[in-house]
């Protein structure tokens, strides 16, 4: 009987954790939406403590050092959560967009190539990417 208890309690335990975990998150992404990104970044780390493998937290974690300008935890959570979520198209783009700031058009036409090929909502932004590389490619050209 005490082990049926047991099982019972621990059912409920994980059941009780993922909803906590959702709400986290849910509650993280309202607080970002809200633009209070101190709050939301407590929250998406407290979620990641909870779910290591989100790929999602990692990603709004980014978004938010990009707004804060720290690019050396914006990549780490940008490289996150690609390793995690190989198809991410906001990551990827993010990554893009990085390597375009620095100047590093080769990187950025490799990772552009990927993007073409996971590409399914965000497509539209492969005409803006190909347009700063060839402004980069008539800026070296003169």
């Amino acid at each position: 009987m005490k082990h049926l208890i047991l099982i019972f309690i621990f059912f409920l335990f994980s059941i009780f954790a993922k909803a906590n975990e959702n709400n986290f998150f849910n509650e993280a992404k309202d607080l970002f939406d809200k633009k209070k990104y101190e709050d939301s970044k407590f929250l998406f780390h407290r979620n990641i403590v909870y779910n290591p493998k989100d790929s999602e937290s990692y990603l709004y974690l980014a978004k938010i050092f990009k707004i804060e300008d720290d690019k050396r935890q914006e990549e780490k959570n940008i490289r996150t959560t690609l390793l995690l979520d190989p198809k991410n198209e906001e990551a990827m783009y993010l990554l893009i967009d990085m390597e375009l700031e620095r100047s590093n058009f080769s990187k950025a036409d490799e990772l552009s190539e990927d993007f073409k090929k996971i590409c399914v909502d965000m497509c539209e932004k492969i005409a803006s990417i190909e347009s700063r590389l060839k402004d980069f490619e008539r800026k070296d050209a003169s």
